[in-house]
């Protein structure tokens, strides 16, 4: 098991599923926007530009193909899928009250980075925060990011490690 697990974090099979778990990520927010009619708030935009990084990431990671490259991009996994847990975290407590946003159409972008200027069918602001669409069995985006993001902070932190491992023959 431990030997599979380890082959598992240290091959392309696994940095295909991420690119793929996030493309479909990101299918959906474009799905709710423009097939249900759900305008992006702006912790919806921060959401999206995270899950584009990690996207980035298991892109390079999938070119890259060497250990120090995979370990590098576990490393930096850990630190979006940290940051979108935190986005889901103020996104929920903003749909359930316990966090109080200032929550306008600014998706507060470096003037730099004009994502919502370069690409406005994915990165523009059409809500202000305050609640998002149910999924199934009446769960909300908010809730179902809240449970997911910290799971591949989890899942990231795992792969990391294996990283480090070489295994023998166990």
């Amino acid at each position: 098991m431990f030997l599979a697990l380890n082959r598992f974090f240290n091959s392309q099979v696994y940095w295909a599923i991420l690119l793929l778990v996030g493309l479909g990520f990101e299918a959906t927010a474009l799905y709710f926007q423009y097939g249900l009619e759900y305008g992006p708030c702006p912790l919806c935009i921060h959401t999206r530009i995270g899950v584009l990084a990690f996207i980035l990431v298991a892109m390079m990671a999938l070119l890259g193909g060497s250990m120090a490259w995979w370990r590098l991009a576990h490393l930096v996994n850990v630190v979006v899928f940290g940051w979108l847990s935190e986005r889901a975290y103020m996104l929920l407590g903003t749909e359930r009250g316990f966090v109080f946003l200032e929550c306008g159409v600014d998706p507060g972008l470096p003037a730099w980075l004009p994502l919502d200027k370069w690409l406005p069918f994915m990165f523009e602001v059409k809500e202000s925060c305050g609640y998002t669409p149910k999924l199934w069995f009446d769960v909300s985006m908010a809730e179902a990011l809240m449970l997911v993001f910290p799971l591949l902070v989890v899942v990231s932190l795992v792969g990391l490690a294996f990283s480090f491992v070489r295994p023998k023959s166990w």
